[in-house]
């Protein structure tokens, strides 16, 4: 697939895509279907900016997308597959989203990617992914890679307690608030990539969502955490991708001018 545009970020580019990628080295079947990338990158640029997406579903659904918005932006999108629940825990598709940042890591610079541009982003189940991978250390660590090296975190709507299909697993309802390991809020820290939080206004979107994000918010503010942004998008619901992306790029290009 080969075609032009104009980037907000640069002069005329030509951009390709790669489909199907697998990134796992899990063997079986559901893995091996699940477990696969498609990356949409600017042919011919060197030291471009990777935005890892990592698409919603609650978990249970979903499959991996490279978000047309985000498309012909002078970026590169890594649009990543995982395995979803039930057929395996919370904690396994956290440790799927941690491979596909590890295959970023170790093959952006062969399609002309910067490894210290690279960050995390996604919607819903998709931003908790990034979070998660963000704030908890040790998932990237046991890949050695450091969340000093992520350029940022994206986050769309995303849990800040424990996911609702994590507390699911516990035979837990949506209505029954826990903050555990499985939650970002658990894992706020000062070092933590620069975040920027976006939700839909608080009176249409899911169920506690601008206030989940409105504490992480605060508590990474009291731990001194020095560049946090919360962003709440006024009429509009849960599925507020539009206008979010365009605030998404602009925070991208701030953090890249960093």
């Amino acid at each position: 697939m080969l075609f032009i545009s104009l980037s907000a970020f640069s002069q005329e580019i030509a951009y390709q895509e790669k489909k199907d990628m697998t990134y796992t080295s899990n063997g079986d079947a559901y893995s091996r279907e699940r477990c696969k990338i498609d990356i949409y990158y600017p042919a011919g640029k060197k030291d471009f900016t990777t935005l890892i997406w990592f698409h919603g579903g609650g978990l249970t659904g979903g499959n991996k997308e490279i978000p047309d918005y985000l498309k012909n932006k002078g970026i590169a999108i890594v649009g990543v597959g995982y395995r979803l629940s039930p057929q395996v825990k919370v904690e396994d598709i956290i440790q799927d989203a941690a491979d596909a940042v590890k295959w970023t890591f170790e093959h952006i610079a062969e399609y002309g990617g910067n490894m210290r541009k690279i960050a995390l982003g996604g919607h819903s189940a998709g931003a908790y992914l990034s979070l998660m991978l963000g704030l908890n250390r040790s998932y990237l660590a046991d890949r050695n890679i450091s969340t000093e090296m992520l350029l940022g975190i994206a986050s769309l709507s995303s849990q800040a307690i424990t996911h609702f299909t994590a507390r699911k697993e516990k035979g837990l309802t949506e209505f029954q608030p826990t903050v555990d390991e499985l939650a970002p809020l658990f894992w706020v820290r000062k070092d933590a990539p620069p975040i920027l939080l976006i939700t839909g206004d608080r009176e249409l979107e899911m169920v506690g969502r601008y206030e989940e994000n409105a504490y992480l918010k605060r508590m990474l503010r009291l731990v001194g955490h020095p560049n946090v942004k919360l962003l709440e998008l006024d009429g509009y619901d849960h599925g507020m991708t539009y206008p979010a992306y365009p605030l998404l790029l602009r925070e991208l290009e701030n953090w890249t001018k960093k």
